[in-house]
């Protein structure tokens, strides 16, 4: 994979060409700005900009009022080669807090990520309805320590609305829900991005977090995409590039709370 080509691909397909992320959302470009906006526990932010340094200052306000105005808290996700080199450092000034920082990573959906089963005894089943979902964030809560009623009305609007773009799995040792994950599809691009991968504690370092990858990455590649997105956490990032998985740049999250 070009390192090059594959960033510039990714930023047209996923970022500067953007689609709703599911069922309320809508995007909106403005300038050189694209944004989301989301009803419910929809996500809001802005996912591609092309400033400059004269313009920046600008377009940071214009979406403060923008999402101000509808009473919405949003994220700016911010890349580590989008510009002006040093927009966190605008972000912050106007008033947002950065989160962690990741790695976006990319590999190839039919690549030596197949391989990976999970350990015995641990069996990956497809989630599809409530039930399911409820087992799915059930073990986000307590892989995360955080409240998942979001994830959970996320992922019941999108297997209502379009059960074709998502596909979620819960790994279960016996009745215990102990790992699960998700994907989402974007049509019309090569892309498929896997989020949410989360093991409960006493689960982890047995390999099931690499079963799920493969196990979506299967799924990817039979539905024709070729490239997996990532979002990596320090923790995760050595397990995928050991699957084959290349860095291409960071991206940090900042967040304005009206």
């Amino acid at each position: 994979m070009d390192h090059a080509a594959l960033l510039a691909l990714f930023d047209r397909d996923l970022r500067a060409g953007a689609r709703p992320d599911g069922p309320g959302a809508r995007v909106e470009r403005t300038g050189d700005v694209v944004r989301q906006v989301a009803t419910g526990q929809g996500w809001n932010g802005v996912v591609w900009s092309d400033l400059d340094e004269a313009g920046a200052e600008a377009a940071i306000a214009e979406q403060i009022r923008h999402y101000t105005g509808l009473g919405l808290a949003f994220e700016w996700k911010l890349y580590g080669h989008d510009r002006p080199a040093d927009l966190g450092r605008r972000l912050r000034a106007a008033g947002f807090t950065p989160g962690p920082q990741e790695t976006l990573m990319i590999g190839e959906a039919g690549g030596q990520i197949l391989d990976a089963e999970p350990p015995e005894g641990v069996r990956v089943v497809p989630v599809t309805d409530a039930p399911g979902v409820d087992l799915v964030t059930d073990v986000h809560e307590k892989a995360f320590g955080e409240d998942s009623s979001w994830l959970r009305d996320q992922l019941l609007a999108r297997l209502a609305a379009d059960p074709d773009t998502v596909v979620a799995v819960v790994a279960m040792a016996g009745d215990e829900p102990v790992s699960a994950a998700r994907m989402e599809l974007v049509p019309g691009t090569r892309f498929a991005g896997l989020w949410g991968g989360g093991t409960v504690e006493a689960w982890r370092g047995r390999g099931i977090y690499r079963a799920l990858v493969a196990h979506r990455a299967r799924a990817a590649a039979a539905r024709g995409f070729r490239y997996l997105q990532v979002d990596a956490s320090g923790q995760s990032r050595p397990i995928l590039e050991r699957l084959g998985f290349l860095p291409l740049t960071t991206t940090t999250p900042y967040v304005y709370t009206p």
